[in-house]
């Protein structure tokens, strides 16, 4: 009988395309390592993300393509996850692979919400993350991360994020009262989010999620104006009015030539815990049928659900992905891949500097 050779099983494995990125595997440079011993193969696959969703379908068209092969008698398929970077040139926070905010056009949408979720999925499915609270009117990440009153240390002139249980945290909650409002101008916000960004030692991470304040407004025109943006996240809920904002969201961040990864519907619905009735309070699937409009990727549809609110506001939302049931823990996990799947697209497309083109 023919054994087959690693030659064989590389050829093979080029007829195999990630679901996603809709390329082969070996151009991907994904396949890391082949091991043949008496017609037993073991291919070592290197994901674009560890919170990659399709290893299932992969695994079966690996298989399946090496089991075409003379001589193959089992396959097995090894993932690791290695996520791939935003290589534009960017002259501050080079050790961060990704950088993505999470807005909104109004605000009572669960922005906020959303992105801590976000970035405990990320971090959960192994990943290392950040997550810069820029909506520095209404700082709320702390309290939802459950490090409010948290105080950053401080090593020579840079700031040191706050440590949230394996997630690097920082938020202009940690440096003001918190029973005093914020009323600054424009410069005052400008200066804040420039500071996060220039002298916060964030260190190496994967992803560096940026809560938004709500609207359009001084926060992502910092943004697009300090650093090339891998993307955003645009949140809403399902009723008209939140879609017309979420639109202008959307058109802002073309304006700054930030690429949208995405649209979130939040409480998208509400499954009664006794009874199982389903009900959607807000209306469902709107969001879903402006992505397709607008030409969007939709990267999902969190339900309105009490452990979502009582875990938030107790400042664990990992608890979520351990006590949750399972409809909300797989609609978080959905968003999440989903969001990190749009990133890996996106760093494999060349895309242009931002620019500013405000009329």
């Amino acid at each position: 009988m023919p054994k087959p050779t690693r030659d064989d099983i590389m050829a093979v494995l080029r007829t195999v395309n990630d679901p996603e990125l809709h390329r082969d595997l070996v151009s991907l440079k994904m396949i890391k390592n082949v091991a043949i011993d008496d017609g037993r193969v073991n291919v070592h696959v290197e994901l674009t993300t560890p919170a990659c969703p399709m290893k299932d379908q992969i695994t079966r068209d690996v298989t399946r393509a090496i089991q075409s092969l003379d001589g193959v008698r089992e396959v097995h398929v090894e993932f690791s996850g290695q996520v791939r970077a935003d290589n534009r040139p960017r002259n501050i926070l080079p050790d961060v692979k990704n950088i993505f905010a999470v807005g909104a056009g109004k605000g009572g949408v669960g922005k906020s919400t959303v992105a801590a979720l976000l970035a405990v999925g990320l971090h959960r499915a192994g990943a290392t993350v950040g997550l810069m609270d820029a909506d520095v009117y209404g700082p709320s990440i702390p309290t939802m991360m459950g490090v409010a009153g948290a105080k950053p240390a401080v090593d020579g002139d840079h700031i040191l994020p706050v440590d949230a249980r394996g997630i690097k945290l920082m938020s202009i909650g940690f440096m003001i009262d918190p029973d005093k409002p914020l009323i600054w101008r424009g410069p005052m916000v400008h200066g804040v989010v420039k500071q996060f960004l220039e002298q916060v030692n964030w260190g190496p991470l994967d992803y560096l999620v940026v809560d938004l304040p709500p609207g359009t407004g001084d926060v992502p025109l910092t943004l697009a104006q300090s650093l090339p943006m891998t993307g955003a996240v645009i949140v809403c809920t399902p009723q008209d009015v939140a879609l017309l904002d979420a639109r202008r969201a959307l058109m802002m961040y073309r304006q700054l030539n930030v690429p949208c990864l995405g649209i979130v519907e939040n409480m998208s619905f509400y499954i009664c815990p006794h009874c199982g009735h389903r009900d959607e309070i807000f209306d469902h699937g709107g969001a879903k049928r402006s992505a397709e409009e607008l030409g969007v990727p939709f990267l999902g549809a969190i339900p309105l659900n009490t452990d979502v609110r009582i875990l938030i506001g107790e400042g664990t939302p990992e608890k979520l992905f351990s006590s949750a049931g399972d409809a909300i823990l797989q609609a978080i996990q959905n968003v999440a891949t989903a969001t990190a799947g749009q990133i890996s697209i996106r760093n494999l497309q060349p895309s242009a500097q931002p620019t500013l083109s405000i009329e």
